[in-house]
């Protein structure tokens, strides 16, 4: 018996639809906490964390308390309630929720005999409210990500609830079945005696209960049954059990059947639909068992069944909410992924499967100009040009966040198929979206994959359409890319590299070389540039040229940039204390990134203290499209640097803009000249004199501007006499050294 002191204020007794699971018109909206929720605790998380939860653990308890048939005093109720919360709220902030631990909740609640159905929905109202209450705001996390996390709570506490009050029914089934047993049996020795008794039984349960023949027809049917399905108990007696098949039934439902009547099994159980007299539909959890006579002969068989409309049109709606996005009204993320895994899970496999990874060009310009509100009315209308192009129920589109979306394609025809529906996409879009009186031009990028599902998972099928994608967008954009396998391995290797940099970097797995430069007059070594190497546990040694512009283009380059600077330094200073005479000065290549960050001038200061390394001792190479179009601060840190007495020199010199007036206001001191301006040099006897004259222009530009001279990638004597001749004072190139290790230099300092 449920409890009957009236509900408070905003607990969804009753709305205006009449419905007892309805809020009421002061029931909380969206993200806003019901009337009468208490106030969340002010202060941090950690400090507050407990009050909150017992905050919610108590509202919880004073919500159900009317509706329960427990035992308990409300306050043994609320102690009770309080670990239910604590696991719901540890669970919405897991990094990967996996709500499937939820479902304990709602067994706590009928464990603790709250079974009526109002408890459930009241429930569920209540977790909502407080936990976007007592949840602290983190602005890391999206809003429809934790509506979507909560939405997947509450459908989990549901499944919970309905699974443990089945079971609890399941259970009581079984001993009144045994009990309609025992009776029958006794009525045919004592009729007068235990008939009464088995109607007695039959007609007073609120479970549903039908009896059959072997041949299917219905021989009688309880009035809790009759109830159910709105019919008398004289059109349910003409009625026979195939007369009940639903669309929905489980595969192999009538199979289980056959066998249960001809004695093959003893029972049954599944959730099972039925049509009502009115057409409407009636969800049941159903129990046939078959009834045998005293020598173990098949009888007759026995149905109960459980009305469980209420509680499947909750979780069909809280399903709902996890599968869908609340924008676009689309499959979201889970459902997409769901479908696809349904393909490459059907039995015998050898499907074909096509997927298109759609992503809006310029979306976020959109956002940051007109708004969020215009954003979020662009994206719905996209979701229906898209969903305009769709060609019959095997094909579907799905929004996989933010302006992300994909199409899924089921048993193509080929690829044609899916290469076609991606030029419909871009042909729907290329008309611009009209809101607010704007015209916005909408441009996607698309990666294609079609394949079978045999030597493949749905999830590496994923990463090859996105990243055909940003192939896609690498071509200009507003265009589609189909998956190639080569390509795709090209950048799944890139992929794999800037994301184990980071680790690489933290676990010692880069090392410097140092390759020497030397007087042309003398061959003495006068300096060493630091080259930075990784020992890669799988790839062996990668050069810079490898994984050097995946740190620029991920961010890591400052880092390691950083890393390289400390550990040259280091040796420097080494080199310093061991050979104060001749030991090189050492050259560091900055990035782009490097010379344009405010702190770089502290960086290099404290690392030149750090190593107590004077600062002549140090000379930083920074390329042209480092330089070219820096704005002030980036000029002002580099003068900066050399007032400190710390070399600069410019690389690649003749790769970039060449800017020769460009170089007086720059405070370099060396110009490093690139390779490519003495590829020509052949010797005396050979070569394009042009080049030489190209060289001898440069060397004058910088003999005017007092600048010093190092040649790159100088591979032959011939090269390294010719420069000689011009009267360039140093060099460094194969033909002189390779990069090695700091003991090759060591060894070489002591010879």
């Amino acid at each position: 018996m449920t409890r009957s002191p009236a509900a408070p204020a905003g607990t969804g007794t009753a709305g205006a639809s009449g419905r007892p699971d309805a809020p009421g018109p002061d029931a909380p909206g969206p993200g806003a906490p019901a009337p009468g929720v208490p106030a969340a605790p002010a202060g941090g998380p950690r400090a507050h964390e407990q009050e909150g939860l017992a905050r919610f653990a108590g509202f919880w308890a004073r919500v159900i308390y009317p509706f329960t048939a427990t035992s308990m005093t409300r306050d043994e109720l609320e102690r009770h309630l309080l670990p239910l919360a604590t696991r719901l709220r540890s669970l919405l902030d897991e990094d990967l929720l996996d709500a499937s631990p939820a479902q304990e909740v709602g067994r706590g609640l009928v464990q603790a005999h709250c079974t009526d159905p109002q408890v459930l929905a009241q429930s569920l109202t209540v977790i909502e409210a407080c936990l976007l209450l007592y949840r602290p705001a983190s602005p890391d996390i999206p809003s429809d990500v934790v509506r979507s996390r909560l939405s997947r709570l509450q459908a989990a506490v549901a499944a919970g609830f309905a699974r443990a009050l089945r079971d609890r029914t399941r259970h009581e089934q079984e001993a009144i079945t045994r009990a309609a047993l025992t009776a029958h049996q006794r009525s045919q020795r004592a009729l007068h005696e235990s008939e009464a008794k088995f109607r007695a039984l039959f007609e007073g349960l609120a479970v549903g209960i039908g009896v059959g023949d072997l041949q299917g027809r219905i021989v009688d049917v309880n009035d809790a049954l009759v109830s159910m399905f709105d019919s008398t108990p004289e059109d349910m007696r003409k009625m026979r059990v195939d007369d009940l098949v639903h669309p929905d039934d489980l595969p192999g439902v009538w199979d289980l059947y056959q066998q249960l009547i001809r004695g093959e099994r003893d029972r049954f159980v599944m959730e099972k639909p039925y049509f009502r007299s009115d057409g409407s539909v009636l969800w049941t959890d159903l129990r046939v068992s078959l009834i045998r006579d005293e020598e173990g002969r098949p009888q007759y068989q026995v149905a109960m069944l459980e009305d469980v409309t209420e509680r499947k049109q909750i979780n069909d709606r809280l399903r709902h909410q996890a599968t869908h996005d609340p924008l676009t009204g689309l499959g979201n993320r889970v459902l997409f992924l769901e479908r696809l895994e349904e393909v490459f899970a059907h039995e015998g496999g050898g499907r074909r499967v096509g997927v298109c990874y759609l992503d809006l060009d310029g979306f976020k310009a959109v956002n940051d100009s007109l708004g969020h509100a215009t954003g979020d009315r662009l994206l719905v209308a996209v979701a229906e040009r898209l969903t305009g192009c769709l060609r019959g129920p095997h094909q579907s589109v799905a929004r996989m966040g933010g302006d992300e979306f994909t199409a899924l394609v089921v048993d193509p025809a080929g690829p044609h198929e899916v290469t076609e529906l991606a030029r419909r996409f871009l042909a729907a879009l290329a008309a611009p979206v009209h809101i607010d009186g704007r015209d916005l031009s909408v441009n996607v990028s698309i990666g294609v994959v079609e394949s079978s599902t045999d030597g493949t998972t749905a999830a590496r099928m994923v990463q090859s359409a996105d990243i055909s994608l940003y192939r896609a967008k690498a071509r200009g954009g507003n265009c589609y890319a189909m998956h190639d396998p080569e390509a795709d391995a090209r950048e799944m290797s890139r992929y794999h590299l800037s994301t184990r940099m980071p680790e690489a970097l933290e676990s010692g797995e880069f090392f410097l070389e140092y390759q020497p430069m030397v007087s042309l007059a003398d061959g003495s070594l006068k300096g060493v540039e630091a080259l930075v190497r990784w020992r890669h546990p799988e790839h062996g040694v990668l050069g810079p040229d490898r994984f050097v512009p995946l740190a620029e283009e991920t961010g890591l380059i400052v880092p390691l940039g950083r890393w390289v600077l400390e550990q040259a330094c280091s040796q420097a200073r080494r080199w310093r204390r061991e050979f104060p005479d001749c030991a090189p000065r050492v050259n560091v290549n900055l990035s782009v990134h490097q010379v344009r960050s405010p702190g770089l001038v502290q960086d290099v200061a404290r690392v030149l203290k750090n190593c107590e390394l004077e600062p002549g001792a140090l000379q930083l190479e920074v390329t042209e499209s480092a330089v070219v179009g820096a704005d002030d601060q980036a000029l002002t840190a580099l003068r900066e640097l050399t007032d400190m007495g710390v070399g600069l020199a410019l690389d690649d010199f003749g790769t970039g803009y060449s800017n020769f007036a460009g170089l007086r206001r720059l405070p370099v001191q060396t110009l490093k000249i690139d390779r490519s301006f003495i590829s020509g040099l052949r010797g005396a006897e050979g070569g394009d004199p042009r080049d030489e004259q190209v060289l001898a222009g440069v060397l004058s530009l910088a003999r005017t501007l007092e600048l010093a001279v190092t040649v790159e990638g100088v591979e032959t004597e011939e090269q390294a006499e010719r420069l000689r001749s011009l009267s360039v004072q140093s060099a460094q190139g194969w033909h002189f050294a390779r990069p090695g290790p700091a003991d090759a230099i060591t060894r070489a300092l002591r010879g």
